[in-house]
């Protein structure tokens, strides 16, 4: 819902500024492989000392927003992040938010669509790749950061480059990886897929959205999506599940089986649930943000 609420698609990073200090963000606009413009909202920081070690490491984040809305209501919130990893993590890591603004969200072009999506998500993803540190010997990794849908897009952007990298990997001039893991996966108040959500919300057999899973043109399927992820990884990323204890749109048995099926599928996940959180709230709460912040530090 690109233009829900009202007004949605003119809101400016300028008019966060305030509460996003001292995280800077800017606007950014790439094209995805099939020629639409799309827009980036990006942040950085560095870790806690102004002197930097030899080996510094760098961590790129990207971030796939919610249903709703556009990016600039967000930073907020993602700033408190970069600021708490600022606060607590090791001087020699820097950390990036790459926020990407699906088709037709925000002020980016075109028209939504689950493929033309998939097409954002690598971009946002390679752009994340290219701005990591140049330098020889330094370290980079790689976090895919998803909110209620975008949990959906970010494990099926995880599977894609996954099934994309060769057997043996290589490492060019200076030092990196061409297609490099995804190290590990943040998933905020997740679904299994969109059908999942038509049975769970409408279980009643005599309502007609339970069987509207073959006519569905998106179905975002991280039970799919994950099982490619453990079949073509050999190294697989670390995973959290955020439930959100109060969440008014996604029942909290979306979580409880996400995390059933990494346990499955022999995955690393972890599941919190954040006390008093609503869908949105997550990242807001004391509680949300320090579990972040916490997995990000150590797995980042």
């Amino acid at each position: 819902m690109p233009s829900v609420p009202p007004f949605s698609r003119s809101e400016k990073i300028k008019d966060y500024e305030a509460q996003c200090k001292p995280i800077k963000w800017e606007e950014k606009r790439i094209d995805a492989a099939d020629g639409v413009e799309i827009a980036l909202a990006v942040g950085s920081i560095t870790g806690s000392s102004s002197e930097m070690t030899e080996a510094r490491k760098h961590v790129a984040i990207v971030y796939f927003q919610g249903n709703g809305g556009s990016l600039p209501p967000r930073l907020p919130a993602l700033s408190a992040v970069l600021r708490a990893l600022q606060r607590n993590a090791p001087a020699s890591t820097s950390y990036s938010i790459v926020g990407l603004s699906y088709r037709g969200f925000w002020t980016s072009r075109g028209r939504p669509s689950e493929r033309g999506i998939g097409l954002d998500a690598a971009a946002a993803i390679e752009y994340a790749l290219n701005e990591l540190p140049a330098s020889s010997g330094q370290q980079s990794s790689l976090v895919l950061w998803g909110q209620s849908i975008g949990a959906g897009i970010a494990t099926s952007a995880a599977a894609t480059l996954s099934s994309s990298r060769p057997a043996a990997t290589h490492t060019d001039s200076k030092g990196r990886e061409p297609i490099p893991r995804v190290r590990s996966l943040l998933l905020e108040t997740p679904f299994v897929s969109v059908r999942a959500m038509l049975t769970t919300i409408y279980p009643q057999k005599w309502l007609p959205y339970r069987y509207l899973g073959p006519f569905l043109r998106n179905h975002w399927d991280s039970r799919l999506a994950l099982r490619k992820l453990a079949e073509s990884s050999t190294t697989s990323p670390r995973i959290l599940i955020l439930q959100a204890a109060n969440d008014e749109l996604v029942p909290g048995t979306q979580s409880e089986e996400l995390e059933e099926i990494c346990r499955d599928l022999q995955l690393s996940a972890e599941r919190k649930v954040i006390a008093n959180a609503l869908h949105t709230d997550v990242a807001t709460k004391a509680q949300g943000r320090s579990e972040i912040v916490g997995f990000l530090a150590r797995f980042g």
